[in-house]
């Protein structure tokens, strides 16, 4: 185990990319997480996991982490090697890393204190490498195996809000064994759903985001191109309907004493898109409104909900919370992100900026909020 002196400077493994379809916006965010780190109180090792799954030593380099002409950045152009891999003993009495390339000794890179995962949505924000981490007996930022799951899967993320007591709008799921045995019946489910409670409809993968997969269906023409593609995200799909109103979001935060609510913000209709889409958030640079032109009662019953969401999943570190506020003035959750994006234009960052959270001492709650807590049971 790593031995903490007072001259030790704890060393912190940023971990980005990943297998999902968010990959692009993983190493967007690791970019701007690297940049604002503290050096002088921490130690940093990059590593990228490219889309194949392999754990790869990239370059500590966040200019190349970033959009360019419209092309998004990757792993596999950041990697120091296109064979090497980097290991992570799945042993909690070593935190040793260790480096490898194919006729070459192995070689340590150092004990880690510390992980930083920075990747969005399968294999990485939905509990699969938290449970890796678990097993290996190192801290780090965000939310457990269970909160991370349940944060990850909008179905069962619904359910869990439900329970709760929090309110949740219509919301309808396929799942890959219905659409297997008969699709025809599973399209007259979502065809009943509209009828219903009305089209337009939003068709999206039950376990992805930065929006990725999301159509919106104004009629029965348009619903089976809508499925197609929220399944090559996803076999299990979900179907919601339109809720009229504005689009609210609220950022949670760890603090010593507890979770706390940032103030919100408020995404804009976004008059180029059909809706907040993939190209809207990252490659347009849509922005929001921080903070939200609300009342004072509006943006305390949304900071109370935000962290009621935060407490009702198990989360830890950090979430951002997505409202719609209806035009009857109710409002009713959307959903949560247990690792939001940290991009330079991340509604995240921006709303505890504007809560007097600078993005350096962000990134430093997070760590030291990491670094309080143990791994297992807790």
């Amino acid at each position: 185990m790593s031995s903490q002196t007072s001259s030790h400077k704890p060393r912190v493994a940023v971990v980005f990319g990943g297998r999902s379809s968010e990959h692009a916006i993983s190493v967007l965010t690791a970019g701007a997480v690297l940049r604002a780190i503290d050096r002088e109180k921490y130690d940093v090792l990059p590593i990228g996991i490219t889309t194949d799954g392999r754990w790869a030593l990239t370059a500590d380099d966040p200019d190349r982490m970033a959009i360019t002409d419209r092309r998004l950045p990757s792993v596999a152009e950041l990697a120091e090697s296109a064979e090497g891999g980097v290991v992570l003993p799945v042993d909690p009495t070593n935190r040793e890393v260790v480096y490898s390339e194919p006729g070459s000794v192995p070689k340590a890179l150092g004990e880690v204190d510390v992980v930083f995962p920075v990747l969005h949505g399968p294999y990485g924000e939905d509990g699969t490498l938290q449970g890796l981490l678990e097993l290996s007996g190192v801290p780090y930022v965000g939310s457990g195996v269970l909160a991370s799951a349940v944060g990850q899967d909008k179905d069962y993320m619904k359910r869990v809000f439900a329970s709760f007591g929090l309110p949740v709008g219509p919301y309808e799921v396929i799942r890959p064994r219905e659409w297997a045995q008969d699709p025809a019946a599973a399209r007259k489910k979502i065809v009943d759903f509209a009828g219903e409670h009305g089209w337009p409809l939003f068709v999206k993968p039950a376990r992805a985001g930065s929006s990725m997969g999301i159509s919106k269906v104004d009629d029965l023409s348009g619903l089976d191109a809508a499925i197609e593609e929220a399944r090559s995200h996803d076999p299990k799909i979900l179907v919601e309907s339109l809720l009229r109103g504005r689009e609210i979001e609220c950022g949670v935060l760890e603090f010593e004493d507890g979770p706390r609510a940032s103030v919100p913000a408020e995404i804009p209709p976004v008059t180029a898109h059909d809706f907040y889409d993939f190209e809207a958030k990252y490659i347009d640079s849509a922005t929001g409104i921080v903070p939200a032109p609300l009342t004072a009662e509006q943006t305390a019953k949304i900071q109370e909900l935000a962290v009621a969401a935060f407490e009702a999943a198990s989360c830890e570190g950090l979430v951002r919370a997505d409202f719609f506020l209806q035009d009857n003035g109710e409002f009713v959750i959307n959903e949560i992100n247990t690792l939001p994006g940290f991009t330079p234009i991340s509604m995240y960052p921006r709303m505890w900026q504007e809560s007097g959270v600078s993005y350096p001492e962000l990134i430093d709650r997070l760590l030291q909020a990491a670094l309080r807590r143990s791994t297992g049971l807790r």
